[in-house]
């Protein structure tokens, strides 16, 4: 059955479920009942995409606590992240494929259940090395909550909808990151860093009660793969074979390197060089991430269905590639003394593209992918965090009072997004595609 759009209500042994509207000449108009559902959906999903940042950027201003207070070098503490970005990245293999012959439910609550127990037992670990090991098994079951929501998406919208939905999806997951900074200076005032954990475990518990209640089944039985561990295989294999798939994915994974460069650096650079306090590092990520979030609503708005989405990547891997150079440039001295302000201004400009870049990304890629959008999901997510899991411990080489390695791994990650972008997606080829779904391989 053609998937053109939002879908409306079917049934299943779960509750209701959205299935893909049939095209027909005069279709009703949406009901209240449907809107509230359709909303539903969009607030489940955005609290799903919205865990990653969470783990991730309200631990962030701890960092040089738990440098500290577990007698460890930056360069180790920050293989905390590495290892939650690895499992999240490893464990989308895994789900991926799951939710494409059992369904998007089960895995995912599955997944939650395992994120909230290591999220505590993040609480409690008595060396860095526990540490890294429970951030791992927290990224690994989180993995479930991001792989599963961009595929849910694919199950539900198609075309510039599917873009759009991204957009939206950005709005709601971008406040995480602008709130956590915040949320994790705040713990910081009362309690050690530790308490952040406590919190993210209480946060943890409340989404897999919220996606028991109200996230029902969007892949229907007769759309799931029957298939197992070979088959899963030979699906992805499949995937990466398409030349344009894996361009828009390469280029999305080493955009969000770039980006992932940015959170892991920011804390030494903006507390430790320039001398902020916690809370103004709070505030500036906050700001940057305001950008993000604004540049993804201008995206989905204003340019989706106007623009096409190849020329707003470009846009936005153009812009990414020219901020990376200029902090380069500020970073190593070649402007002389250079204060907080120009180089806080220098990330948010590349901040703030990323909102032209991850979800047209995304969207491009799924949009190839009708037929096995779990493992499609699971690639994407995949590359994203594994890419970024390298780029993490070099931004920190050359230790922790110089921000020349972050600027350097920025813009290596930005010349090879584009790079992938025209050697393998070669846009100027498909000036003509529809905003439909292409064919596999075109």
């Amino acid at each position: 059955m053609p998937e053109t759009g939002p879908s409306t209500q079917g049934q299943t042994a779960h509750g209701p479920i959205p299935t893909p509207r049939t095209e027909t000449p005069a279709a009703p108009p949406p009901t209240t009942a449907h809107r509230a559902a359709g909303l539903l959906v969009t607030l489940v999903l955005g609290g799903l995409t919205a865990l990653p940042p969470l783990s991730m950027d309200m631990y962030l201003p701890a960092l040089p606590e738990v440098t500290e207070s577990l007698r460890s070098p930056a360069a180790t503490v920050q293989l905390t992240l590495t290892a939650c970005l690895a499992g999240m990245a490893l464990g989308q293999l895994v789900v991926g494929p799951m939710s494409d012959k059992w369904g998007r439910r089960r895995p995912l609550l599955v997944g939650m259940v395992v994120y909230v127990l290591a999220t505590a037992a993040c609480a409690f670990a008595p060396n860095v090395a526990l540490l890294i090991a429970f951030r791992l098994l927290q990224g690994l079951a989180g993995a479930a909550g991001i792989v599963i929501a961009r595929a849910v998406v694919r199950d539900l919208y198609d075309g510039v909808e599917m873009a759009r939905f991204f957009s939206t999806l950005m709005l709601i997951s971008g406040v995480a990151p602008v709130i956590a900074p915040l949320i994790g200076g705040q713990i910081l005032r009362i309690t050690d860093w530790r308490g952040v954990f406590h919190v993210l475990t209480v946060i943890g518990v409340l989404l897999t009660l919220v996606v028991w209640k109200w996230l029902h089944e969007t892949l229907p039985p007769a759309r799931r793969h029957d298939g197992g561990v070979g088959s899963a295989l030979r699906t992805m294999r499949g995937l990466l074979a398409d030349r344009v798939f894996t361009g828009y994915m390469l280029s999305g994974g080493f955009a969000f390197a770039a980006l992932f460069a940015y959170i892991s650096a920011s804390p030494f650079v903006v507390q430790e060089i320039y001398g902020a306090s916690p809370q103004t590092f709070s505030l500036l990520f906050g700001i940057n991430s305001i950008g993000l979030v604004a540049v993804g609503q201008i995206n989905g708005k204003l340019l989706v269905g106007r623009v096409s989405l190849d020329k707003a990547l470009a846009t936005g891997l153009t812009v990414i590639t020219v901020a990376a150079a200029a902090l380069l440039l500020m970073t190593s001295g070649v402007f002389g003394e250079v204060g907080l302000v120009p180089v806080a201004a220098g990330l948010f400009v590349l901040m703030s593209a990323m909102g032209l870049a991850m979800p047209n990304t995304n969207a491009q890629a799924l949009m190839r992918t009708p037929h096995a959008a779990g493992s499609a999901s699971a690639l994407l997510g995949t590359s994203s965090f594994l890419v970024g899991a390298i780029a993490s411990p070099l931004v920190g080489i050359a230790g922790e009072h110089t921000a020349v390695p972050m600027a350097v791994v920025q813009l290596v990650c930005a010349l090879t997004a584009v790079a992938c972008f025209l050697g393998l997606c070669r846009p100027w080829q498909r000036t003509g595609t529809p905003a439909g779904p292409p064919t596999m391989g075109r």
